[in-house]
């Protein structure tokens, strides 16, 4: 049996080294993440967002030709290890139902260890308890909580009329 040429993934133990980056599709519209991290202030330069010890840092790009919005991420994987160059990309998945892409991609080849995984999933799961923070409070009709909502036939619902003093009425 012969071992894979050296410099080859395989030629050394727990020498495998890729482009491994993480996906996820979140129910939440690109307009709402969008509007997340513009509020978060990443637009400017050396701006930065916290999630757990991983870092967010502005300015955010647009890419105009694909609509994708990318912002550097400095992913921590343990206490011990530098923060890793990454950047995340955020694109429109559907529109109905309101659906966005979210990729963390690493900027280097990396070697991925229990402690990538880990900390790429916390980052991803991080982010997306933030986005939906920033979402309307939904109705269980699928209508935002801040919006009336009519029945088919029904008078639009007015504000409440002051109690009458009369309970005989």
């Amino acid at each position: 049996m012969s071992s894979p040429p050296a410099g080859q993934p395989g030629s050394q133990p727990n020498q495998f080294t890729g482009w491994v980056s993480f996906r996820r599709i979140i129910d939440i519209s690109f307009e709402t993440c969008v509007a997340a991290l513009e509020s978060w202030q990443l637009t400017g330069h050396d701006s930065e967002l916290h999630l757990g010890h991983s870092l967010l840092r502005g300015p955010i790009e647009h890419d105009r030709c694909s609509g994708t919005y990318r912002v550097e991420v400095r992913l921590a994987r343990g206490p011990l290890r530098p923060l890793l160059r990454m950047r995340l990309a955020i694109d429109r998945w559907s529109r109905s139902p309101a659906r966005t892409a979210l990729e963390l991609i690493p900027c280097r080849r990396v070697r991925p260890t229990l402690a990538y995984y880990r900390a790429g999933h916390l980052l991803l799961d991080s982010l997306t308890q933030s986005l939906t923070r920033h979402l309307p409070a939904q109705r269980f009709d699928g209508v935002p909580s801040n919006q009336p909502h009519v029945h088919p036939g029904e008078p639009p619902i007015a504000a409440c009329p002051a109690e009458s003093t009369d309970r005989h009425a």
